[in-house]
């Protein structure tokens, strides 16, 4: 691990104004009962512990993306998710914490219609945490016609807003997690170890591109292995390598080669938010040997793909051996968990 060019990019980031969110590096721990039960050393990179709104990944995100906002003047922030979006939920939060109006637009895309679904979890603590939610169906036709709503009320208002894309997913929110790279980088050389592979759910690729930015220059030898829980593995791979150009873009590096995006879409199942068996296994795994809380949409399933490398054992694919060494990067999302109830857990964990 050099920590020159990790330098090079600390200071790049200085430049971006920013919201300080986190305050502090989240931690990195390690998982030794279940590194024993998967025959690797498993790290885990807690950014479910940071501290605003019950935690998560998109705060780094917003740390750049309130801090631009704050800078131009901006009053209110309009952002876009699913019903149970832990980006809207962190969004919330955050503008309250920054002491401005959030607006959030909120889509059926998950094939939920129970009443737990609809008033737990994450949108429950959206209200809490004083949103304006604005429902969509989610069609063309219907989001066009709801952002044309939250732009007449915003008008009406005399507000200023910053919109901000999904899960925070532009080349600016991404810079947040080119600064979780660095921070992970330097925890990981005051542990003496390089990790072979950092896993972490790529949805809208926010996550995935910063990520890998910011570890090519500072753990060049450490793969970031993408777990598609969005959309399938080659337009996931598409959206990490366009996003990732333009993040470079934007710090006036060279962007990482197309071959270096690795995605993983074994674990998609049905699609976006809907619970597999592997998910549902990796959830009560992660629960009964180390105590972690993952969630039904990101975290289980990208646990799940970490899973699934792990039991193909050593050989001439360059899977996981004794001496290798993995972090799990946990988004958070853990309130997500109370929106799906006992269909998130597995048979073992219900009693069946």
């Amino acid at each position: 691990m050099n920590p020159g060019p990790a330098a090079d990019l600390g200071a790049r980031l200085g430049g971006f104004p920013r919201f300080t969110l986190l305050g502090r590096p989240t931690p990195l721990e390690d998982a030794p009962r279940l590194s024993e039960l998967l025959g690797v050393r498993v790290l885990i990179k807690r950014d479910d512990l940071s501290e605003v709104g019950l935690g998560g990944n998109k705060l780094r995100k917003l740390e750049f993306l309130l801090g631009d906002a704050l800078a131009a003047g901006c009053d209110t922030l309009v952002t876009f998710g699913a019903l149970q979006s832990n980006h809207a939920r962190q969004s919330a939060a955050a503008c309250a914490r920054a002491g401005i109006a959030c607006h959030l637009v909120l889509t059926d895309t998950v094939p939920r219609h129970d009443e737990l679904y609809r008033t737990n979890g994450n949108l429950l603590l959206d209200e809490l945490f004083g949103a304006r939610i604005w429902f969509s169906d989610g069609t063309e036709d219907g989001l066009a016609a709801t952002v044309e709503r939250v732009e007449s009320h915003l008008a009406a208002e005399g507000s200023r807003a910053r919109w901000v894309p999904p899960g925070g997913s532009e080349p600016l929110g991404a810079l947040g997690y080119v600064s979780c790279a660095l921070e992970l980088s330097q925890q990981c050389r005051d542990l003496s170890v390089e990790p072979d592979q950092v896993f972490v759910a790529s949805a809208t690729a926010g996550t995935h591109a910063g990520l890998l930015c910011g570890l090519r220059g500072a753990m060049a030898t450490t793969s970031v292995r993408g777990v598609a829980v969005l959309e399938d593995a080659a337009d996931t791979a598409d959206t990490v390598v366009r996003l990732g150009s333009q993040v470079a873009e934007l710090l006036g590096v060279e962007p990482a080669p197309a071959e270096a995006v690795h995605v993983d879409g074994g674990q998609l199942g049905a699609g976006y938010g809907i619970p597999t068996d592997a998910s549902r296994e990796a959830t009560g795994m992660f629960a009964r040997t180390e105590g972690i809380v993952l969630d039904p949409v990101y975290t289980s399933k990208t646990a799940a793909g970490l899973v699934e490398v792990c039991r193909d054992g050593p050989g001439e694919s360059g899977a996981p051996g004794p001496d290798t060494t993995l972090v799990f990067v946990h988004t958070g999302g853990s309130p997500g968990l109370f929106a799906y109830g006992r269909d998130a857990l597995d048979g073992a964990v219900r009693g069946s």
